[in-house]
């Protein structure tokens, strides 16, 4: 470890680790907490507004948007660490880009998924035998 240092007191490197989001909860960064959290909520929203219509009360919203967070990021957030795991980094992010350059075509410009490099097919080296 010595051998890192230098003269000067610095590092000479630093670790893979160090550029890493930290887990918040159940697995997820901050950035997928708030995205599995937000997506839960608006499913919450949709689902409470008729709930309240047909049972005649307006308690009923933030009760199915409370529930629908809890169970979003819990069943989310396993979810996706099964996902993730032995996967690289950027990995969920640019699954979520292809799939939306390959289903949505109009929305990839919004994520750069025009930018992807997509190709299907058989890949070879076109090595020669040695001599």
């Amino acid at each position: 470890m010595a051998e890192d240092i230098r003269p000067d007191g610095t590092v000479a490197f630093l670790p893979h680790r160090l550029n890493r989001h930290p887990v918040v909860v159940r697995g997820l960064t901050a950035n997928e907490l708030w995205v599995c959290a937000g997506s839960s909520g608006v499913i919450g929203l949709a689902s409470g507004i008729p709930l309240a219509f047909i049972f005649t009360t307006i308690a009923i919203v933030p009760t199915a948007i409370l529930l629908a967070v809890t169970a979003g990021i819990f069943i989310g957030g396993g979810t996706l660490r099964r996902l993730k795991r032995g996967r690289p980094e950027t990995w969920l992010y640019r699954q979520l880009q292809w799939w939306i350059a390959a289903h949505l075509p109009q929305l990839a410009p919004f994520t750069d998924g025009h930018t992807l490099v997509i190709r299907s097919g058989y890949w070879s080296t076109r090595r020669g035998k040695a001599l």
